[in-house]
């Protein structure tokens, strides 16, 4: 399903509004433009999933977890691999452990690992729109979690 959002406000609410189409051990794969508003969208998820605290990229960091309210357990693993030279690096932070549990986990720049994917996501790309805050937002469950649905959202389709 694709999206345009015309803020970043906008941006976030589309993030919080997929919140209620996920399920617990879900993964996400984000990419997009530098700038794009990739940790907007992952504020708006997180704060949809009910967290309430800050949100911020974990850009030097890899990885920044949230704990998450029931209904899901867990929590919200947030992933910026763009400065992950070696798979190793995200590998010795426990990644498969994280990814393969039922916290729902975010990986920011995904296709720089791609060979160590799980085989079910879903895929969001982030792309500069017409304007300067103008967001094009692409969504796509893997084949396997096709019939899953998304956020439909009438002011950013």
């Amino acid at each position: 399903m694709n999206y345009i959002t015309k803020s970043t406000q906008e941006t976030m609410r589309l993030g919080e509004q997929l919140a209620s189409c996920l399920r617990a051990g879900d993964v996400l794969l984000l990419d997009g433009d530098l700038g794009a508003g990739k940790t907007h969208f992952v504020k708006g998820l997180a704060r949809g999933l009910g967290y309430g605290g800050d949100v911020s990229s974990p850009t030097f960091t890899i990885l920044n977890s949230y704990p998450l309210p029931r209904p899901i357990p867990g929590q919200l693993n947030h992933f910026d691999v763009y400065r992950v030279h070696e798979e190793d690096e995200i590998l010795d932070l426990g990644f498969e452990e994280i990814i393969y549990s039922t916290d729902i986990s975010v990986i920011e720049w995904s296709d720089l690992i791609g060979s160590i994917l799980p085989d079910d996501f879903l895929k969001i790309n982030l792309s500069l729109g017409e304007s300067p805050d103008e967001r094009k937002i692409a969504m796509n469950w893997s084949t396997s979690q096709s019939e899953r649905s998304l956020p439909h959202v009438d002011t950013c389709r």
